[in-house]
């Protein structure tokens, strides 16, 4: 046996190797699980650190001893009724999408496990990150090359175009279970989509997903969607937004602490000054938003949940994505050529995007 469990009352007590732990099942102020690395959920999964807060609760890198010792991201929902609700419907469609034979040859996503423990509902999953991707990249280059941007790109605004799926019986898990057929996707939502030769607004694109360009009002145009994207892919990739805030200033204090300085030029070029002291960021760390930041925030790289080549390749596009400057940003032509998309063969309708069928996509 990995663990032994014996409950006494609202604490649990797990025996993990020769270290012992008592695990007090209690929730904070705002509803979420308090617990902290070497603690084990389910006499399954040990908590190694937290990769991420959001609203609906937090993400947790865990060892999952089931799935030999692998890591994997673990969203734990408040134990808060409405975003229980929705983890329930996220359930629903995670399971709908669950995968459709043992070799997973049909690229669908896969979420390992699901459980409710005292209250919050807690997710282990993996998402096919690269086949999305593709299908992204491939469909915005298209508005690009129609001298369009999007400008609200966001998970949202992705939609599966076929929700037909099919039953299968997990023998391992003695229940039946449904798939999609397809992870083919489309992008929606044009309501804010402007042309090259139209006027501009100022500020575009929802808060997460924001360009730098946007926030210091230097002008935006195709690479901006590019940003978001980049933002996206992350998203897939962990299961929670990179940028999780509302405010500018705390913003670009993310931005920093994850992808370093803002570059001089644009802090010369930008009418934002008021951000800026000195040519730097005024900021202030030591401030509970310092805190904040300092604490939830850590250099992408750092976010990486497998050594792997291809978690390497992906983290290289988001990185060329997620560049400051928006003249240096990757094109989408030069991002379906990158190597994390070269993990299988060509497809042959460009509708499709590429086939990956018959190779692992890669996965949380």
């Amino acid at each position: 046996m990995f663990d032994q469990r014996i409950e006494f009352a609202s604490s649990e007590v797990y025996e993990t190797g020769s270290r012992t732990r008592a695990l007090s099942v209690r929730d904070d102020e705002e509803g979420h699980l308090i617990c902290r690395s070497g603690d084990v959920l389910q006499e399954r999964y040990e908590i190694v650190s937290t990769l991420g807060e959001g609203t609906f609760g937090r993400v947790m890198q865990c060892i999952d001893h089931r799935r030999g010792g692998t890591h994997v991201a673990l969203k734990i929902i408040k134990n808060v009724e409405k975003y229980k609700e929705a983890a329930r419907l996220e359930i629903n469609v995670l399971e709908r999408i669950n995968e459709k034979d043992p070799e997973n040859k049909h690229l669908c996503i896969q979420m390992f496990d699901w459980f409710d423990y005292h209250g919050h509902m807690c997710i282990s999953f993996e998402l096919l990150v690269r086949h999305m991707a593709y299908q992204l990249c491939l469909a915005v280059k298209f508005l690009h090359d129609t001298k369009l941007t999007h400008t609200d790109l966001k998970p949202e605004n992705i939609l599966f175009v076929n929700s037909e799926f099919s039953m299968s019986y997990n023998v391992e898990k003695k229940r039946d279970e449904r798939a999609v057929k397809s992870t083919a996707v489309r992008v929606v939502d044009f309501g804010s989509a402007t042309f090259d030769h139209e006027h501009h607004s100022t500020i575009v694109s929802t808060r997460h997903y924001r360009a730098p360009e946007v926030i210091l009002e230097l002008g935006w145009c195709q690479p901006c969607d590019v940003w978001s994207i980049g933002c996206i892919l992350f998203e897939y990739y962990l299961g929670f937004t990179l940028f999780q805030t509302h405010d500018n200033r705390e913003h670009l204090a993310m931005m920093e602490r994850i992808l370093g300085p803002v570059p001089s030029r644009m802090i010369r070029k930008t009418r934002k000054q008021k951000y800026f002291y000195r040519g730097r960021l005024d900021w202030d760390e030591s401030s509970s938003a310092g805190k904040y930041v300092r604490e939830n925030c850590k250099p992408l790289r750092r976010y990486l949940l497998s050594e792997a080549e291809e978690h390497h390749q992906l983290f290289d596009l988001i990185e060329s994505m997620l560049e400051y400057e928006p003249g240096k940003r990757l094109t989408l032509g030069d991002s379906l050529k990158h190597p994390f998309f070269e993990g299988g063969g060509g497809g042959a309708d460009p509708s499709a995007g590429k086939n990956w069928e018959g190779n692992r996509d890669i996965s949380r």
